[in-house]
């Protein structure tokens, strides 16, 4: 290997992490601007909610369309397209005047994302073609795309205090561009193959998620008996049922449900959903309560964040050389414990708790989410042939956003739910009518558009001392039960994940569970010595180690 080509792979890689780091870090980045966005957009937690679930629903919706497109048109010039339209919403998204504006931004970003991440890991299995290069490459990619999920809060807190909410936006804006000039230079062109693109499957998918989402973040300002909402749900149970039989009809499907079949594969699918769906609720959570009723400033909420950052640099790595020497099992499942103890442990703390006291738990939920990235990426990687590469990689990112859209729009309605009945009943002994319980109720968001503080205000007007401490006792209540309910998902994953893969088979060469359907003719990968079944089953095998049931 010459030196030229050593360092265009260290480029690539390079510019694979960069793009996959500002892609994850637009997930959480954003949460430590939402109070001071409600306050310059005038919007209370459901709007709060949609600017968050803007991003996530259509990169969920998407991804697996945007990995079938890399295939059919080059998963390059995708992935340098949706660069550029990540970019591009970015910059759309720091301009924006309204919440309606700046939702649509965030769709925005999140197709680009969703065309720029299916072809992340598959481009990386092209580039590096010898096995340990290969392995460290992914686990480098895995541990940074964990990375910035983690430095968003750290990284949003000081911007926003310092530079205005806008800033979280335009940060993306260079780092896009750099990367899009990177990307012509360096990634390879990979020759398109011939795939039919599931558009029956994508507007099932796109419209059902779309609906039950509504349907949950709706559901507690409108009622759950409310029409539309119901009607909604339903629809959206219907649609995504007919997606689901959709896929299991088609012999080139968007999403290869026979991947859940194997025991290794589905949990480690199971766990990427499950730390999404716990800690995506809890990072859009935890700035509102730290801002609003502990009356931190946004750089305070950011730099509480450090300690988990930490815990995730460390973990990153150790979770790579635990699951090469062990396997993925012992790494996930004990990430998934910890992740639970965290995450419940927050519901032993109310509003006059001191960061000291709950440090413990940011440490474990760090460590938990580090130790889960990388194995989750290896496990599915090194069980699928190289012609899934890319819809096995899209599965993973799909599942994880999903993860993360269901965390906040589920324990989104448990804390909603829950503050609004606390709310309710501490109103009623302080005598205020119960019409003005439903306005009151979003003051939460509201307290928190000034500076932050225990008194700030909402934009009409404060609120009485005592309407003020009931509103904030609401909220700890609903937060106490959303992270309770996350962290239960979380410990009852970590139970059926430790069951699925103790019985998983051992991997055979090529990837035993993506060659049980029959692939159409012309659906094979270019001929490439590195993409070969049994060289890419040896890599992925010799980076993970062999995998232990």
């Amino acid at each position: 290997m010459d030196g030229s080509s050593a360092r265009r792979r260290r480029l690539a890689l390079l510019t694979l992490c960069v793009t996959m780091f500002m892609s994850m870090l637009d997930n959480v980045i954003v949460n430590n601007a939402l109070p001071r966005i409600g306050q310059d957009l005038d919007t209370g937690i459901s709007g709060l909610q949609w600017i968050a679930e803007g991003y996530s629903l259509v990169y969920a919706a998407l991804v697996l369309t945007g990995g079938a497109l890399g295939d059919r048109y080059g998963r390059t010039r995708v992935f340098r397209l949706g660069l550029a339209l990540f970019t591009a919403g970015s910059a759309l998204a720091a301009l924006a005047g309204t919440i309606g504006v700046l939702v649509g931004a965030r769709m925005l970003q999140g197709v680009g994302a969703a065309l720029l991440t299916p072809g992340s890991l598959a481009l990386l299995r092209h580039v590096f073609t010898d096995e340990r290069e290969r392995a460290g490459a992914i686990a480098t990619w895995s541990g940074v795309s964990a990375l910035g999920l983690s430095v968003g809060p750290v990284v949003g807190g000081p911007m926003v205090e310092h530079l205005g909410w806008a800033s979280v936006f335009w940060i993306n804006v260079p780092i896009g561009a750099a990367g899009l000039l990177l990307a012509v230079r360096v990634l390879p062109d990979i020759p398109p193959r011939p795939r039919r693109i599931d558009l029956g499957g994508l507007a099932l998918s796109a419209t059902g998620l779309a609906l039950l989402v509504y349907a949950l973040v709706e559901g507690p300002s409108r009622g759950w008996t409310d029409d539309r909402v119901l009607g909604c749900g339903a629809v959206s149970v219907v649609l995504l049922s007919a997606f689901l039989v959709l896929e299991l009809r088609l012999a080139e499907p968007m999403l290869e449900l026979r991947l859940f079949r194997d025991g290794a594969l589905g949990g480690a699918l199971l766990s990427g959903f499950t730390v999404s769906f716990g800690m995506f609720g809890a990072l859009f959570f935890l700035p509102l309560m730290m801002q609003g009723t502990l009356g931190w400033s946004p750089a305070a909420a950011g730099y509480a964040g450090l300690p988990m950052t930490a815990m995730l640099v460390v973990a990153a790595p150790l979770s790579g050389r635990l699951t090469a020497r062990y396997g993925p099992r012992p790494p996930l499942v004990l990430g998934l414990a910890l992740c639970a103890a965290g995450l419940g442990g927050l519901a032993l703390y109310g509003d006059h708790a001191r960061y000291p006291q709950y440090l413990w738990t940011l440490f474990a939920m760090g460590l938990g989410m580090g130790l889960t990235f990388t194995p989750v990426s290896i496990a599915v990687m090194m069980r699928v042939s190289p012609a899934q590469a890319g819809m096995a990689s899209a599965t993973v990112n799909t599942l994880r956003e999903l993860g993360g859209v269901l965390g906040i729009a589920v324990l989104g309605a448990v804390l909603t739910n829950r503050l609004t009945d606390s709310l309710t009943a501490a109103l009623h002994r302080l005598g205020v009518p119960p019409e003005a319980v439903g306005p009151i109720a979003d003051a939460p968001a509201g307290a928190l558009h000034g500076a932050g503080g225990p008194g700030a205000a909402a934009p009409s007007a404060p609120l009485p001392g005592p309407v003020r401490d009931a509103v904030d006792g609401a909220f700890i209540d609903g937060i106490h039960l959303a992270v309770l309910c996350g962290a239960a998902a979380l410990a009852v994953t970590a139970v059926l994940v430790a069951v699925l893969l103790g019985r998983a088979r051992p991997v055979v060469p090529g990837g035993a569970v993506a060659a049980r359907r029959p692939q159409p003719a012309d659906s094979a990968e270019p001929a490439d010595p590195a993409e070969s079944p049994a060289s890419a089953g040896s890599a992925e095998a010799h980076g993970a180690g062999a995998h232990r049931a």
